[in-house]
């Protein structure tokens, strides 16, 4: 497992890539943030975590449990399940939106997060916080 990446993934780099071509800047793994979002938009209060369905349990088919060291899996994948809605609980008592994208729907959410963001900042302007 030393060779999983947790940070500059190719699902991570690909949001990035689209994020920052719409326009819009954000800052990367930020340790004084609950769960140390992949992307932080501070201007939107917005956390974003690119998630592998497999290491995050989405429930897709990309989410199979391996048959060999079954109870090894089942309680490290429960305690990532765990951590991940505390650190989500966490974000929204501080006033951050914390928002998930799936590795399975990784060019759809990704479009929705654009699009959101679009909004916003047609709405609110450029906000700062």
């Amino acid at each position: 497992m030393a060779a999983v990446k947790s940070k500059n993934t190719s699902c991570e780099m690909r949001v990035r890539r689209a994020i920052h071509g719409a326009g819009f800047r954000f800052r990367l793994h930020r340790k004084d943030i609950p769960g140390k979002p992949d992307l932080l938009l501070p201007r939107y209060r917005m956390a974003v975590f690119v998630h592998g369905c497999f290491w995050h349990w989405h429930g897709c088919k990309r989410s199979r449990m391996p048959s060999s060291n079954v109870e090894y899996w089942t309680s490290k994948i429960d305690r990532n399940v765990t951590r991940d809605q505390l650190h989500r609980q966490n974000l929204e008592a501080l006033g951050w939106e914390p928002v998930v994208i799936w590795e399975c729907d990784l060019v759809s959410m990704t479009n929705a997060l654009i699009e959101r963001l679009v909004f916003l900042r047609a709405t609110f302007g450029n906000v700062s916080y």
